[in-house]
């Protein structure tokens, strides 16, 4: 089953002004999916902490993916995608 992503108003805006492709982001995003899963992948995932509880980060270069998901309806939520100064001043 495939899965279902959400982005926010932040991370539509940022991927618009950076020129990033939505599909670039659901690729890292599900990657890091897999390796929550157990697979074997190379890639800088963290989950986070308050106030971010529920959250996981993927790091991209100077870019972080802020995410959650719910694994029963297979649907991924893409909270904020911001440089990584900025990233964690907001909590949405």
């Amino acid at each position: 089953m495939d899965w279902a992503f959400d982005f926010s108003r932040q991370a539509d805006k940022f991927l618009t002004q950076h020129r990033i492709s939505d599909a670039s982001v659901i690729e890292v995003v599900q990657r890091a999916l897999q390796k929550l899963n157990g697979e074997v992948i190379a890639v800088d995932l963290e989950r986070l902490h308050e106030p971010w509880k529920g959250f996981f980060r993927v790091r991209v270069q100077k870019v972080r993916v802020v995410f959650s998901f719910d694994a029963h309806a297979h649907q991924v939520y893409v909270a904020v995608v911001d440089l990584r100064d900025r990233v964690y001043r907001r909590k949405r």
